[in-house]
């Protein structure tokens, strides 16, 4: 009688436990998915394309103010606008660090002729949900 006592309170025991371990188990994949209600940006979809627009549309004046930084410090206009497309594409991976979407300049190439620089680069744009590449160009007249 002793034996059939202690195999059902074993059995009582060990049934607790799977159900503490199940409630554990619920609790963290609940907080694992409201961690992910905290993120700083919307993932709905549309973050990559106006995150991409942003950048279209600031990158030349942003690198023709940077550049004329540098040229008139010295450097010649082919040198500066390099500098200046160096430290924008910097700004441009934490910009998208910040929004939630991974944001690269990708290819540039910069070519000067008659005091005209001439920039291309390709702007790549993802998150969770799409991912976009964008030419960019733009001329430069440093004076």
């Amino acid at each position: 009688m002793i034996r059939r006592n202690t195999s059902n309170q074993a059995q009582m025991l060990l049934a607790t436990g799977v159900v503490l371990m199940m409630a554990l188990l619920s609790m963290a994949i609940f907080g694992v998915k409201s961690a992910g209600l905290s993120m700083p940006y919307d993932d709905s979809g549309d973050s990559t394309i106006d995150a991409s627009i942003e950048v279209t549309l600031a990158l030349p004046g942003l690198a023709e103010s940077r550049a004329n930084i540098w040229y008139e410090g010295g450097l010649t206009e082919l040198e500066s606008v390099e500098k200046a497309m160096d430290s924008l594409h910097q700004d441009v991976l934490h910009h998208g660090e910040i929004r939630g979407v991974e944001l690269k300049l990708l290819n540039i190439t910069i070519t000067e002729e008659s005091g005209i620089v001439t920039v291309d680069c390709e702007l790549g744009a993802a998150d969770r949900n799409s991912m976009l590449s964008r030419s960019i160009s733009f001329d430069l007249n440093l004076d």
